[in-house]
């Protein structure tokens, strides 16, 4: 296990421990809190909800994708309780070989700072361990909530653009600006 801002690299999926949260690999056995999730309107107010089907069609790219790329979505996990919260985590932006970062949370966990903390470490994970030269991350203008999320862990804003259908503003952080402060260490 490595601590502070040295990482090791390890050949199975790696997880990361924050301070209140464990990102951890999705398992098949994830898809109810996935689905109460991605079903939630109010959660997925900027995304849209997801049915079942698409529920199951994430879960099984969430797993695949760390598989093929080394990078992906992690399940969010709340230290205290040991439910599963949301997801953050790092996928390619569209139809682009941009890194981006993701996230969603349950509503009952926002405002609290832990889309940021999940954020801080993604990034970390990101320069760290995948050796990314930049990761970028798009919100919904309207978005406010996640806009303060990005630029809190230091991302700035470049342009307008459309990504997904949707236009989006677009931040983007390079490994040179990017300054690791978060706590958070992969476990082995």
């Amino acid at each position: 296990m490595s601590k502070g801002n040295t990482l090791t690299f390890f050949d199975a999926m790696p997880e990361i421990e924050t301070t209140r949260l464990i990102l951890r690999h999705f398992s098949l056995d994830d898809f109810d809190s996935l689905f109460r999730l991605y079903s939630d309107a109010e959660v997925m107010r900027y995304l849209s909800p997801r049915t079942k089907a698409q529920t199951q069609a994430s879960l099984i790219k969430h797993i695949q994708h760390w598989q093929e790329h080394n990078l992906g979505m992690w399940a969010v996990v709340h230290k205290d309780s040991g439910k599963m919260i949301g997801r953050c985590g790092l996928g390619f932006l569209d139809t682009t070989p941009e890194v981006e970062l993701g996230y969603v949370l349950d509503k009952s966990y926002w405002n609290m700072g832990l889309g940021t903390e999940a954020s801080q470490a993604t990034l970390k994970y990101g320069f760290l361990a995948v050796k990314l030269d930049q990761i970028v991350a798009i919100a919904r203008p309207e978005n406010i909530a996640s806009r303060r999320v990005i630029e809190k862990v230091g991302m700035k804003y470049q342009k307008h653009a459309h990504y997904y259908g949707q236009d989006v503003v677009y931040y983007a952080l390079s490994k040179s600006e990017w300054q690791a402060d978060d706590g958070s260490y992969i476990l082995s």
